[in-house]
C-alpha cells in the first residue's frame, strides 16, 4: 500500500495574512489527520510573500499542539541555513513534547534567493561537501551520547529522530542512498530527474541503522473538485504563481481566474506543464486515475500531496477528494481482501 501525505506551505493568499495561513494550516491539519493521512509536513522558505512557514519548527509544533496521532514533520529544513547542533536541540524538543510524531527532512538548498540566504547565515563560504558532513553531525546528536561527547543536543541525545534526505537532483538521491536514509523527491515542482534520481537512490542503497531497505517518496500536485471545469478554474491560482515567481515576481496566491489557460502564450504554458507534470486535476475519478498511474510509474512508497489553492474550503474539498479515492478507498479493498 502507498502511503498518502500532505505538504503544506501555509499558504498566504491575497487578502489574507499570515496569521490566516497558519490557522488555515492548523484546520487543515486536523481534517488530513480525520482522513486517514499518513503525515504532514511544512517547509522552510525565507522572504517568499505567499509562504508562512519560515520558522519551520514553530510551525511543526503548531500543527502537531493541534493533532494527536499524525506524524508531523518538515519538508524540509534547509541544513546550510542554520548550526546542526540547533537543528537537534529543535527537533529534539519537538520529539520530546510530541514522542513518535516528528519527522527531519533536510536539503541543502537556501530554500530563498542569495541575498536572503547571506541574512540568514552572515557567511556564504563552504563548498560541495559541507552538507554530507552536516547530515553526519546532525545524526551523532540524536544517537545516544558517547562517554566524554564534549557538545550533546539537549534535548536531542538518544531520540533517534527519523531524517530524510530531500532533492531535486541526483546529488540527493545518492547521499540518501550512501547514507542509508528515506528519500523524498520534489517531483511536484522540479520533476526532471525523477525516474532517473529513483533508479540512482534504489540501486545504490546501503542499508542503515535507521533503515533497512530504500523508501521512495514523491510530490505530486493535485486540484480535486467536483468537476473537471471547476479543478481546472482552481488551479489557475497556482498557475499564475507559478508564472509570477518565473518572473521574479513572487507574490501572496491571487484568486483564480477563468478560462485562464486560455490567456497564456506558448512559453507560458510550457512552463506550466513542464511544472506540473506530476499532477492531476479534475473531478475524483479523474485523480483516482491519475494517481494510480503516478504510483504505478513510480512504485513509490509514499506520495505527498500539494494543493496550492485560493480558497480554504476548496482546498479542503481537493484534500478530501484526495483522502477518499486513495485513502480510504485502499483501506476498504484490504479490508475486503
Amino acid at each position: 500500500m502507498t502511503h498518502i501525505s500532505v505538504l503544506d506551505l501555509s499558504l498566504i493568499t491575497e487578502g489574507g495574512d499570515a496569521a490566516q495561513a497558519l490557522s488555515n494550516t492548523r484546520d487543515l491539519a486536523r481534517h488530513a489527520e480525520a482522513w486517514g493521512y499518513r503525515r504532514y509536513w511544512v517547509a522552510e522558505h525565507h522572504n517568499l510573500p505567499g509562504i508562512a512557514s519560515a520558522a519551520t519548527a514553530v510551525v511543526i509544533g503548531h500543527v502537531a499542539s493541534s493533532t494527536s496521532t499524525i506524524r508531523v514533520g518538515a519538508g524540509g529544513i534547509m541544513l546550510p541555513n542554520h548550526a546542526p547542533l540547533v537543528i537537534a536541540e529543535q527537533f529534539g524538543t519537538l520529539e520530546s513534547l510530541y514522542p513518535g510524531r516528528i519527522d527531519l527532512g533536510i536539503g541543502r538548498a537556501p530554500g530563498t534567493d542569495r541575498m536572503t540566504a547571506y541574512a540568514l547565515r552572515r557567511n556564504l563560504a563552504g563548498d560541495v561537501d559541507d552538507f554530507p558532513r552536516d547530515v553526519l553531525e546532525l545524526q551523532n546528536y540524536f544517537r545516544t551520547p558517547q562517554p566524554g561527547q564534549p557538545v550533546q543536543a539537549i534535548p536531542g541525545a538518544g531520540l533517534n529522530v527519523p531524517i530524510w534526505i530531500l532533492g531535486s537532483s541526483l546529488y540527493g538521491a545518492q547521499l540518501a542512498a550512501a547514507f542509508g536514509l528515506p528519500y523524498a523527491f520534489a517531483s511536484h515542482f522540479a520533476p526532471g530527474a525523477l525516474m532517473q534520481a529513483i533508479e540512482v537512490y534504489r540501486s545504490r542503497f546501503q542499508p542503515s541503522e535507521q533503515l533497512a531497505k530504500p523508501y521512495v517518496m514523491l510530490g505530486f500536485n493535485v486540484f480535486a473538485a467536483d468537476t473537471d471545469e471547476e479543478a481546472r478554474y482552481l488551479k489557475s491560482s497556482a498557475q499564475q504563481s507559478i508564472l509570477n515567481l518565473r518572473r521574479g515576481q513572487p507574490g501572496r496566491l491571487p484568486p483564480p481566474v477563468a478560462n485562464f489557460e486560455e490567456l497564456l502564450t506558448l512559453p507560458e504554458r510550457a512552463v506550466l506543464n513542464e511544472a506540473h507534470t506530476c499532477s492531476a486535476t479534475g473531478a475524483p475519478e479523474t485523480v483516482r486515475k491519475a494517481l494510480e498511474a503516478f504510483i504505478a510509474q513510480t512504485e513509490a512508497d509514499e506520495i505527498m500531496v500539494s494543493s496550492h489553492i485560493y480558497d480554504h474550503a476548496a482546498r479542503l474539498r481537493s484534500f478530501g477528494i484526495v483522502a477518499e479515492v486513495a485513502i480510504r478507498s485502499s483501506a476498504r479493498q484490504g479490508e475486503s481482501a
